[in-house]
C-alpha cells in the first residue's frame, strides 16, 4: 500500500468511530433535555428518573467524542496537508465558528447543567440543558457545511491556484449542506431512540424496578423513531436531486448503472460482479421508472450511466494523472473517474434497510410491550439488543457512500461553479513516507480500539445499574422544593 492509501484508511478508521457518537450526542442531548422539561412540567418522578439515568449516558459518550474528534483536526496537517493548503482560506470560517461559538457555548452549558443541580433554580438549569442541546445541532451545521463544500464548493473565486472564499453566506447557505443538516439530525434522532427503545426493552425483560421510566423511554423511542425515519425519507429525496445535478457519477455508481437509462429504473437488489463497468454479469431486481423520479420528480428523466460519464469527465478533467513523484504509483497513469461500486451500491442499500430495520424494530417492541405485557423468551432480549446497532449501522453505512462515492475527488467540481475549484484525493495527501503514516494508523488504532472498550465497559456498567446507580430511593417532596438530595452521582 502507499501513502495515499494508509492516509485514507486512517482518516475512514477514525472518522467512522467517531460518527458513532456524534449522532447519539446530538439525539439524546434533546430527548433529555425533553424529559427534564416534562419533570419540572409533571413533577413525576419517573422523568426525573428518565432524565438522570439517559444523561449519565450522554455524557459518557459526549466524552469520547469529544477525546476522538480531536484526532480529526490533526489529521488535515498531518496526512492531508496538501488539501489543507488548498481550502485552508475557505474552511477556516466554518471550522473557527463551531471552535469558538457552537462548542464553547456547548460545553459551558454541559457544564452548567453538570454541576448546577442543587446550585442553580430549575428553570435556568434546564435552560442550561436546551442551549447544550441546541449548540449541539449548530455544532453540527457548522461541521456539514464544510463537509458541503467539498461536496459542491460554492462562494469561491480562484487566486493563484487556490480558492479564495468570497462569501461566507454561499458557503453556509450552500443547497448541500440545506439538504444534508435535517437528513443528519434525523438521523441523530434516530440513533438516540434505537438506543433508547434498545436499553429500556432490555430492562423490562429482566423485570427490573423503575417499570414505568422503561415503559415510558420505549414509547417516546418508538414514536421519535417513526417521526426521524420519516424525515430522513424526505430529507434523503432531497438529497438524491441534488446529488443527480452536482455529482451524476455518484449518482450512477449508488445505482451500478453502467448503461443511460430513459426512464430509469431503480435496482432493489443485484444479482452478480456490480463492480464490473459493463453490467454484464449483474442481473437486478428493478422498480421501473423509479430512479427517474428520485432524480428529478418526474417518471421520464434520462439518468446517464457510467460509460457515458466518464468520457465527459475525461474531457473535462483530463485522461492521466500529471507526472508527479508527489502522486506515488498514481504519477502519470490514467484517471478512474469510477468510484468503488460495491461499496456505492451495497453502502445506498445497507443504509436505507438498516434503517427500516430500525424503525420495524421500535414498532415490534411497542407493540409487544403493550397493556404491560413483557415476553420472556430470549429472542426478545437479542431483539432488544440487537436494534440498538442497527441506525449506528445505517449512519455509518451512509457516510461511507457520501464519501466514497465522490472519488477520485476530495473536492468536488461543481458543474456550474467556477472552473478549476476541484482537487483529485490524490493530490491532497501529505508529502509523507509509508512508514510514518503505517505507524500513525497503527497507533491511531490501537487507541482508539482502547477507547471503545473503555466506553463499552462504562455504557454497560451504568446501563445495568440502572435507576438505581444515579437517583437514589428519596422521592422529591414536591418538584418546587429544593434538590439538594437528587444530585447527580458525578
Amino acid at each position: 500500500m502507499d501513502v495515499l492509501d494508509l492516509a485514507r484508511w486512517q482518516f475512514g478508521i477514525t472518522t467512522v468511530y467517531h460518527f458513532l457518537m456524534v449522532p447519539l450526542t446530538i439525539g439524546l442531548s434533546l430527548l433529555v433535555a425533553g424529559m427534564q422539561t416534562a419533570w419540572l412540567r409533571t413533577g413525576e418522578r419517573k422523568y426525573l428518573a428518565m432524565t438522570k439515568f439517559w444523561g449519565k449516558l450522554l455524557l459518557i459518550n459526549f466524552a469520547m467524542g469529544v477525546v476522538t474528534g480531536i484526532v480529526q483536526e490533526f489529521q488535515f496537517g498531518m496526512a492531508w496537508s496538501a488539501y489543507s493548503r488548498f481550502v485552508g482560506d475557505v474552511f477556516g470560517a466554518p471550522l473557527a465558528m463551531e471552535g469558538l461559538v457552537a462548542f464553547f457555548v456547548e460545553s459551558t452549558f454541559l457544564g452548567l447543567w453538570i454541576f448546577g443541580w442543587d446550585r442553580l433554580p430549575k428553570k435556568v438549569h434546564l435552560a442550561c440543558a436546551w442551549a447544550f442541546s441546541l449548540a449541539t445541532m449548530i455544532s453540527a451545521y457548522f461541521i456539514l457545511a464544510a463537509n458541503s463544500w467539498m461536496q459542491h464548493p460554492v462562494g469561491v473565486v480562484m487566486d493563484d491556484g487556490r480558492p479564495r472564499l468570497t462569501s461566507i453566506w454561499a458557503v453556509l447557505g450552500n443547497s448541500t449542506v440545506l439538504a444534508a443538516f435535517p437528513h443528519t439530525i434525523f438521523g441523530a434522532f434516530a440513533v438516540a431512540a434505537s438506543f433508547l427503545v434498545g436499553i429500556a426493552a432490555w430492562h423490562l425483560w429482566r423485570r427490573t424496578e423503575e417499570g414505568p421510566v422503561w415503559r415510558a423511554s420505549v414509547k417516546l423511542g418508538t414514536w421519535v423513531g417513526v417521526v426521524a425515519f420519516a424525515g430522513l425519507a424526505v430529507s434523503g429525496d432531497v438529497q438524491g436531486k441534488l446529488m443527480f445535478e452536482q455529482q451524476p457519477m455518484k449518482m450512477a455508481a449508488a445505482e451500478a448503472l453502467c448503461h443511460t437509462e430513459q426512464p430509469a429504473s431503480f435496482s432493489v437488489f443485484a444479482v452478480g460482479d456490480v463492480a464490473r463497468q459493463d453490467c454484464e454479469s449483474v442481473k437486478s431486481i428493478t422498480v421501473p421508472a423509479l430512479l427517474s423520479f428520485l432524480a428529478h420528480n418526474d417518471f421520464s428523466t434520462e439518468v446517464k450511466g457510467i460509460e457515458d460519464l466518464v468520457p465527459e469527465y475525461q474531457e473535462k478533467y483530463g485522461t492521466n494523472y500529471p507526472v508527479d513523484e508527489r502522486l506515488g504509483e498514481l504519477s502519470g497513469k490514467p484517471i478512474d473517474y469510477v468510484p468503488s461500486l460495491p461499496v456505492t451500491y451495497w453502502g445506498f442499500r445497507l443504509m436505507i434497510g438498516f434503517g427500516g430495520i430500525a424503525v420495524a424494530s421500535g414498532l415490534a417492541i411497542l407493540w409487544l410491550t403493550r397493556g404491560g405485557r413483557v415476553p420472556r423468551g430470549t429472542w426478545f432480549k437479542w431483539l432488544a439488543l440487537g436494534s440498538i446497532a442497527t441506525p449506528f449501522l445505517g449512519n455509518s453505512f451512509g457516510w461511507i457512500f457520501t464519501e466514497m462515492g465522490r472519488q477520485p475527488f476530495v473536492v468536488v467540481p461543481n458543474p456550474s461553479g467556477v472552473d478549476g475549484v476541484w482537487m483529485f484525493t490524490a493530490r491532497a495527501v501529505s508529502n509523507s513516507t509509508v512508514g510514518e503514516v503505517l505507524t500513525s494508523l497503527v497507533a491511531l488504532t490501537l487507541v482508539y480500539g482502547v477507547l471503545a472498550c473503555v466506553e463499552v465497559f462504562l455504557v454497560r456498567r451504568y446501563v445495568r445499574a440502572g435507576v438505581a446507580g444515579v437517583l437514589p430511593d428519596k422521592e422529591p417532596d414536591d418538584v418546587g422544593k429544593s434538590d439538594d438530595h437528587l444530585q447527580f452521582a458525578y
